[in-house]
């Protein structure tokens, strides 16, 4: 008989909606007992102090986690967060969601997350490069090409992964750029990577779109956040002919029904670092802007944004979850019941990046390394496999998009376990 494990240590209202999310689509696959709680606990996590000397000469002693979900089916991928609100059981609940990503995908990875609770915007540049340098310092032993490969993910970039990866090759003695991915071209970084996320978000957006026979001429679009992966989404989208109305970051939103120029947003943002006071048209709250009337909505900014209170008065035709977690288990209850609302879930829609992740991964490894056009026609061709299982799995057991895609994804890492056995 099966021991159930009850979790103190990540407790946390996103790790307990992940966890829900987990029992619906074991319950409904008919997941063993046996099994169960080895799928679905993270393997291990670490804590670590991390003291930075500041530009004044002080030191201030920040906290950094990495939380490894499943070393199952390959080494652990997952970002590194840089945000002021990080906890340990966020950083767990998005290992867990790497998890069923990448084996949605198919690739060869478990799931990992890493977060320093920390607001990079309150660092000088060389105090950024002294945090980053330390948090891989304290990992170095967690960490390898084939025991856990980070990546960016909300407020680091690829400048950050460059730091880890000199530190880490100067801590093994030789360079080693397939310890992370989301590096800079010149340090072995792949071509279409910065771009991957968005880029994957806005065509899973055009695919449905002619399944829904929508012109995507004809689709307007609104943006909830606009780092890497909701600019990229943007721009994705607009180059495909449709037109974004709407845009946010922290700062709050702008609304402009006739359409945004997201390329001069972008050059406003490189400027002024926030969309606060950007001309391309009127100020809107982020809550108003989940409420606008439009074809596509795309939270591409934090967890848990559409809540029982908002996910009634969507506006959308396609809900397409560029973050991880943006919907919670009571805003699904209502979404489920909403027909006209298609969602592309979060496990799903925003794959792309992890996929060149592993391209990168995988030039690093072997050296030699792959043009664009061939980065994103190999990418495109895991997204079309990805996307025909998951309706493939919601036709055949009349699941909605979300629990194919979970029980797709966990269903993998389960087999996995079981046929590795357990160690004596």
């Amino acid at each position: 008989m099966s021991k159930v494990i009850v979790s103190t240590l990540y407790d946390s209202d996103v790790f307990k909606m992940a966890c829900r999310q987990f029992d619906k689509a074991a319950d409904a696959i008919s997941l063993p007992e046996a099994i169960r709680d080895r799928t679905k606990y993270p393997r291990r996590c670490l804590a670590v102090a991390l003291p930075v000397k500041r530009d004044d000469g002080s030191v201030t002693v920040f906290e950094g986690y990495r939380v490894q979900h499943n070393l199952s089916t390959g080494p652990a991928k997952g970002g590194i967060r840089f945000h002021q609100s990080v906890t340990i059981g966020e950083v767990a609940a998005l290992a867990m969601w790497m998890s069923w990503k990448c084996s949605l995908a198919g690739l060869p990875y478990g799931g990992a997350k890493g977060g320093v609770v920390v607001d990079p915007n309150q660092l000088s540049p060389t105090e950024l490069e002294h945090l980053s340098r330390r948090y891989m310092q304290e990992m170095v032993n967690f960490l390898g090409p084939q025991v856990d490969v980070p990546a960016p993910d909300v407020g680091t970039n690829e400048k950050i992964m460059g730091w880890m990866m000199d530190t880490y090759s100067n801590h093994v003695g030789h360079i080693s750029p397939a310890i992370v991915t989301g590096k800079p071209i010149s340090l072995g970084g792949s071509q279409g990577r910065r771009e991957a996320t968005g880029a994957g978000i806005a065509y899973f957006v055009k695919k449905y779109l002619e399944d829904l026979k929508i012109p995507v001429g004809k689709a307007t679009v609104a943006v909830q956040g606009f780092g890497n992966v909701g600019s990229e989404t943007a721009l994705a989208l607009q180059n495909y002919g449709a037109k974004i109305i709407a845009i946010s970051d922290y700062t709050g939103g702008i609304y402009n029904p006739k359409g945004i120029d997201i390329k001069k947003a972008l050059a406003y943002v490189q400027y002024a670092r926030v969309l606060k006071d950007f001309s391309g048209g009127e100020p809107i709250t982020n809550e108003q802007l989940l409420e606008l009337k439009c074809t596509v909505l795309a939270p591409c900014a934090l967890e848990r944004v559409i809540t029982e209170k908002n996910a009634g008065k969507l506006k959308c035709r396609i809900l397409a979850e560029g973050a991880n977690g943006p919907t919670t288990n009571g805003a699904d209850k209502i979404l489920d019941q909403r027909e006209e609302i298609e969602l592309i879930p979060d496990i799903m829609c925003n794959s792309g990046g992890v996929v060149v992740s592993y391209f990168e991964w995988l030039q690093n490894l072997q050296n030699y390394y792959w043009s664009r056009d061939e980065v994103m026609e190999k990418l495109y061709v895991i997204l079309d496999r990805t996307k025909d299982a998951v309706e493939y799995q919601k036709r055949k057991f009349k699941f909605n998009r979300r629990l194919a895609a979970l029980t797709l994804g966990i269903g993998r890492v389960a087999e996995a376990k079981a046929a590795r056995g357990l160690f004596p």
